[in-house]
């Protein structure tokens, strides 16, 4: 790989136009067709796009929110990804810098890659128990090295203080503003710790919404003064503890766009005002994707978005659609003064990341979650070591107490689980120590039994739908609830408690993910094994 050019030279061997290319950051699909790939191999040639942005497919990008097309899983997508990463870095004349949403690891975009627990599992730590998250960011930081990656868009920092939240809800760390800066900064340097780029987002913080920026504009109505207090201060914190980028949401916030119903990603009041004049950050700024239908369907003109987004502030526009039309539009009414500062801004990035001898990643690969080691980074904890970990010291009792539980065990207890087919490893690993009989959950045997160990799998981590669960299973549930002694072990996102009457079970326990050894640990905690030494970081309605 050719070496990239330093700052010092950039100005004289960039023309003006090249300068606006590299402020681009395109889609790229793992699972695309050949057709395809060509055709983005043509646009970086033609067009001098500074980064790629990769998803796993299509239809599973924002253009697909709704869930018109199907994800079709590939086994083999992270040889893909890495395949394609050489291929489209031989089509740039400049490196690029190639980004992913990796929150919780490569699995959020890749088959057969280590999952980590949700930012909202990790919210649950105890405030001694930081270098776990550091350890979680270190071994999604280097996974992303070994696939050719620079730039991991994470952390959320969004407060977590909606929980009807349709798109944050679970990838916060909480509700707690202090608590969300400290986590995030152990995330965050984690990831430097590998060399690999980050960005915080949804600035000015997509917390506190009902709405998806996928599909609408969200609006927060909260005064200048609230905002600062809360939702801007972990922002604020992070910037000032230093920061590679930041990621601005799609979100209408009148108190800081001087009341107009605007999105944020395309205000200069909050972006150059508040961001940068206020807040006093200097780096790069990057826009959420510009696709999302929160502004996407507002400026069908090709190219009209892109300027905008870039003259509000925007110094990366990320899943720009039109991207030929967006640079002419960029050159026809930007000062090159405006250009050159973005342009600078991103140059720079690109040296610190030293683009041209991480691009070319190695033949190993990361392991899935399950395998016992990384076999590409031996001197890191494994996936499954530190998941067990995160397991132990995040699991936590909601209501109840331990003699409750203990006391609970002595009865002639049934074990009932939503959905009902879920073969959970929960039941498995107490039942040859604890003999139990596990019923379908619709079995009339219930009537007979006054004490049920209820498990619940949420199907979906989302709010949307009730988190999957059909009416007629919270009727159940809720009346199982109302009319034996439950105790109950939530493994999913724990706002699942705002539809059930938690309030009538004897005990609550929450594992917050569904990985086989989130389910072990559990069991040991029935069992009496080990404390429960988490603390749930969001409220759940009373």
């Amino acid at each position: 790989m050719r070496n990239i050019i330093s700052c010092t030279q950039s100005n004289k061997q960039l023309t003006l136009r090249e300068k606006v290319g590299q402020l681009f950051m395109p889609s790229a699909f793992i699972n695309d067709t050949e057709e395809e790939i060509q055709k983005l191999e043509k646009l970086i040639s033609n067009q001098d796009v500074g980064s790629l942005c990769f998803f796993h497919s299509r239809a599973s990008a924002a253009t697909n929110f709704e869930g018109v097309k199907a994800v079709v899983h590939n086994e083999n997508s992270y040889e893909t990804l890495k395949s394609l990463i050489k291929r489209y870095q031989k089509a740039a004349k400049y490196p690029l810098l190639i980004a992913i949403d990796a929150e919780w690891g490569l699995a959020m975009r890749i088959e057969n890659t280590p999952q980590y627990p949700y930012a909202i599992t990790l919210g649950a730590l105890a405030d001694d128990q930081s270098d776990l998250i550091y350890k979680v960011a270190e071994n999604i930081a280097k996974d992303c090295r070994a696939a050719g990656i620079h730039w991991n868009l994470s952390p959320c920092v969004d407060i977590n203080n909606n929980p009807d939240n349709p798109v944050i809800g679970y990838r916060s760390f909480g509700a707690d503003k202090n608590k969300v800066t400290e986590k995030a900064l152990a995330f965050i340097k984690g990831t430097q710790s590998a060399g690999i780029l980050t960005s915080i987002k949804h600035f000015p913080g997509h917390g506190d919404t009902a709405t998806d920026s996928h599909l609408t504009l969200p609006l927060i109505d909260k005064s200048k003064e609230e905002l600062f207090e809360n939702e801007l201060y972990p922002f604020q914190k992070l910037i000032d503890e230093g920061v590679d980028s930041v990621m601005v949401g799609h979100l209408s916030v009148r108190a800081l766009s001087g009341g107009k119903i605007q999105s944020s990603s395309l205000s200069k009041k909050i972006i150059k005002g508040i961001l940068r004049e206020h807040m006093g950050y200097k780096g790069v700024v990057i826009s959420d994707a510009l696709n999302m239908h929160a502004v996407a369907k507002n400026h069908p003109l090709k190219g009209e978005l892109e300027w905008l987004a870039f003259d509000a502030g925007n110094d990366v526009l990320c899943f720009a659609e039109h991207i030929a039309e967006g640079i002419e539009t960029i050159l026809k009414n930007a000062s090159q003064e405006q250009i050159e500062e973005s342009f600078e801004r991103v140059w720079k990035l690109k040296v610190h990341t030293q683009v041209s001898s991480s691009s070319s990643s190695s033949s190993s690969r990361p392991s899935s979650s399950s395998s016992s080691s990384l076999t590409s980074n031996s001197n890191l904890i494994s996936p499954n070591t530190l998941n067990r970990k995160i397991a132990v010291e995040s699991l936590t009792l909601y209501k109840g107490s331990a003699k409750l539980i203990s006391d609970f065990r002595e009865t002639d207890f049934l074990g009932a689980c939503f959905p009902e087919k879920m073969d959970n490893q929960f039941f498995k690993n107490i039942n040859p120590n604890i003999a139990f009989k596990s019923i379908s959950s619709f079995d009339g045997v219930l009537k007979e039994r006054a004490n049920i160990l209820l498990a619940l799998f949420p199907p979906q981590v989302k709010p949307t739908h009730k988190f999957g669960f059909a009416k007629e299973e919270l009727i159940f549930i809720n009346e199982l609830i109302q009319t034996k002694n439950v105790v109950l072990y939530l493994f999913g996102n724990p706002y699942v408690l705002n539809h059930i009457n938690y309030e009538k079970t004897k005990a609550v326990v929450i594992a917050y993910q569904n990985f086989e050894v989130f389910q072990e640990i559990a069991a040991e905690h029935f069992m009496g094994n080990l404390e429960a030494k988490g603390k749930l970081s969001v409220k759940i309605r009373a």
